[in-house]
């Protein structure tokens, strides 16, 4: 006499059901994962911006003005071939920002690419870099316009801002707070320093920039994550290594490619600090109108990167 067995398992569409279950839990789950992780890494990026301004100020208490966007010694040309030695405002903070053996290291009056200055130039600060950032684990290769290979250097996701529309980052002046040879002092900011930005977010994604300074002849080049059409320039000249005007944030279509544009990684806009200190969220201003006049927010927008300019800027932008 046989006795029965009883299976307990589960049948295969027990089984089938049991994975749908699981793959719609984890399809639910993952935005908000995502979400948490994007919003931790803001943090950081606001943090991070917080201590670029603390920096900002403690410099200008030493030294009676805030630094230079980027020093050359050169007469002045096109803020490209003239720019040496070319060390930006992100290495002037070094002492600023805990990184006081970095600076001691630099040989501040031989140019960025100078061999002596090579490790010092690929020292990988992540106070300079945002972790929405698509960034490279290490230093990368900065070419002059035709490919040819200037030097190795760490990457950053801020630039310093020159001004607005009027003012080109390779300009031997603007009406921002940072270019080239600047010595702004707070006093000079008659805007308001709460209505005028410093530094704000430009994402390495879209613009390959870095913290050491304007290479002489370098070029900063489009980003893998670059939104803009491919078709304009694939570069821009030394000076937008390290500077950035306040036309667009987030272009979107710009035949530039954005490369002298603030950008981040963020929905919806890019983190900014001001003067006074503060850090604002600036919602996204990705074009202008078709006929190539400027939209509102874009008027605004550059009305925050001048110094002394007299707009009227309103509080809810």
């Amino acid at each position: 006499m046989h006795k029965s067995v009883d299976h307990n398992g589960f049948t295969l569409i027990e089984l089938l059901v049991v994975i749908a279950i699981i793959g719609a839990l984890i399809s639910l789950l993952l935005p908000a994962v995502q979400k948490v992780r994007e919003a931790a890494n803001w943090a950081k990026c606001v943090n991070n911006l917080k201590q670029i301004g603390l920096a900002c100020h403690n410099y200008h208490d030493n030294n009676q003005s805030l630094p230079p966007g980027y020093f050359a010694t050169a007469p002045y040309l096109d803020g490209a071939s003239d720019t040496s030695p070319g060390w930006g405002w992100g290495a002037f903070l070094l002492s600023y920002i805990e990184q006081d053996n970095l600076y001691r290291s630099i040989h501040f009056n031989l140019p960025i690419e100078h061999a002596m200055n090579r490790t010092a130039i690929q020292t990988m600060i992540q106070l300079y870099l945002c972790p929405s950032d698509p960034l490279p684990p290490a230093a990368f290769l900065v070419p002059d316009a035709f490919g040819n290979p200037l030097a190795t250097a760490s990457p950053c996701s801020y630039a310093a801002a020159v001004g607005g529309d009027e003012s080109d980052t390779t300009g031997l002046g603007g009406l921002g707070i940072f270019y080239r040879n600047s010595k702004t002092r707070l006093a000079d900011v008659t805007d308001g320093t709460s209505a005028t930005i410093m530094i704000g977010e430009r994402a390495w994604g879209n613009a390959k920039g870095i913290w050491a300074g304007a290479i002489a002849n370098g070029v900063i080049l489009r980003g893998e994550q670059n939104p803009n059409p491919p078709s304009g320039a694939p570069w821009y000249p030394a000076a937008a290594l390290v500077l950035a005007h306040s036309h667009l944030n987030n272009p979107q279509a710009h035949p530039d490619g954005g490369l002298d544009d603030f950008s981040s990684k963020h929905t919806g806009g890019s983190n900014f600090v001001f003067a006074d200190g503060s850090v604002r969220f600036l919602r996204s201003v990705p074009g202008d109108l078709p006929d190539g006049s400027y939209t509102a927010d874009s008027l605004i927008f550059q009305a925050l990167g001048t110094r002394a300019n007299g707009e009227v800027v309103p509080a809810d932008f």
